[in-house]
């Protein structure tokens, strides 16, 4: 079995966009990856779309929208995939699937949601559908309300991690303004993400506004080959391992804390991978917000159930540190287009591996790992990536 390979990617700047629709945005990325890749629209064998939409835009057949653009890809087989906030990786690794399976040799992959044209009240109701709204629906605060309840959680377990989630939210943006294409290029600093106030108020206690991922349009795309036509082109970027892990939708019926799809889906990869954390030279981890990647250090491995807070306060996953985690900005600073997301970390992490991501660069990265998940870390997955070419 031929295993896939990046071989090149897009990515628009992620914000308020003057693009009017997904639409727009696919375009702004879908012919420039293949122009990144060396490969012209008449190569590509199958399309993968990832948009979550669920009421963004009352256009949908989303996966029809690529070949608008360019009408070489008219007659090319596409779908469109969903897996809420994983709906990027959902699109990649079907992407993947259809070319190990041999039933193409060329693939493109996009990611994209608008977001900032719809009412913020209608926002937050269509991101509860990646909630269990028979329990979940009546949250207040939406889906920030459920992770204000799984901080809360948190904290009465392990004790008040505000400070701690404060210096997430200070790393992530520090880092974000070395990304180009990042919605919030600011440094807020440690002080004000830790201090509630007018311009950063509680927007689902014990979670501020800095603690949480920003409402972003945005696309990003990638070309996927099999490994013979990837040997010919410039740029090669393998997985040494990837994994998906499920978890019961309903929060009610698990462990919020324990996050276990997650903890399952890092360590089947590590293990397919033939690695450990020690290894990896990065991580794009998905903190749609801040108690998130806190949790998901102790899901990876990196700490002890409830101990996350040692990894921050002694810097491990800060850009210098022993593994950096989010040199992208992240969510929190990067953005959170909903099916642009997945896509956009493993363009991240190719740009990384291949020595292109300009001052975001990790010097002489050379393994990267990604965790995205799908609603309160329902759908999980972990790719391990390395340059091969």
């Amino acid at each position: 079995m031929t295993k896939a390979q990046i071989v090149g990617w897009a990515h628009s700047p992620f914000g308020k966009s003057e693009l009017e629709n997904t639409e727009q945005l696919m375009a702004a990325v879908a012919t420039p990856a293949l122009e990144h890749a060396g490969l012209a629209a008449e190569d590509v064998d199958g399309i993968f779309v990832g948009v979550m939409n669920n009421g963004f835009s009352k256009q949908d057949f989303q996966g029809a929208l690529v070949a608008m653009n360019n009408e070489a890809l008219a007659h090319v087989p596409a779908v469109r995939l969903e897996n809420a906030c994983a709906t990027g990786s959902a699109a990649l690794y079907s992407a993947m699937d259809f070319i190990e399976a041999g039933r193409g040799r060329i693939a493109l992959v996009v990611g994209a949601e608008k977001m900032t044209a719809t009412p913020t009240a209608e926002v937050g109701d269509i991101l509860l559908g990646a909630s269990y709204r028979k329990e979940e629906a009546d949250v207040e605060g939406g889906f920030a309300g459920l992770f204000g309840r799984i901080a809360q959680a948190y904290f009465q377990r392990y004790g008040d991690r505000s400070e701690e989630l404060a210096m997430i939210a200070a790393k992530n943006h520090k880092n974000g303004m070395a990304n180009p294409y990042a919605h919030m290029r600011k440094d807020f600093g440690f002080e004000f993400c830790n201090t509630v106030s007018e311009k950063n108020p509680y927007v689902a206690a014990p979670l501020r506004r800095t603690d949480c991922s920003l409402v972003s349009d945005g696309a990003a795309a990638l070309v996927i080959a099999d490994e013979e036509t990837a040997a010919g082109l410039a740029r090669a970027i393998g997985f040494r391992a990837r994994s998906q892990a499920n978890d019961l939708l309903a929060m009610s019926r698990r462990d919020v804390l324990a996050f276990e799809g997650a903890r399952r889906a890092w360590a089947d990869a590590l293990s397919d991978a033939g690695a450990s954390l020690d290894d990896l030279s990065f991580v794009e981890t998905h903190d749609c917000f801040t108690i998130a990647e806190l949790i998901e250090y102790e899901a990876m491995g990196l700490a002890k159930p409830g101990e996350a807070h040692r990894v921050v306060r002694e810097g491990v996953t800060n850009k210098d540190g022993r593994l950096p985690v989010n040199p992208s900005g992240g969510l929190k600073a990067k953005g959170h287009p909903i099916g642009a997301t997945g896509v956009s970390m493993h363009v991240m992490a190719a740009m990384q591996l291949m020595g292109e991501a300009g001052d975001m660069q990790i010097k002489d990265a050379d393994l990267a790992g990604i965790f995205n998940m799908g609603g309160a870390a329902v759908a999980n997955y972990v790719s391990i990536l390395e340059r091969v070419r």
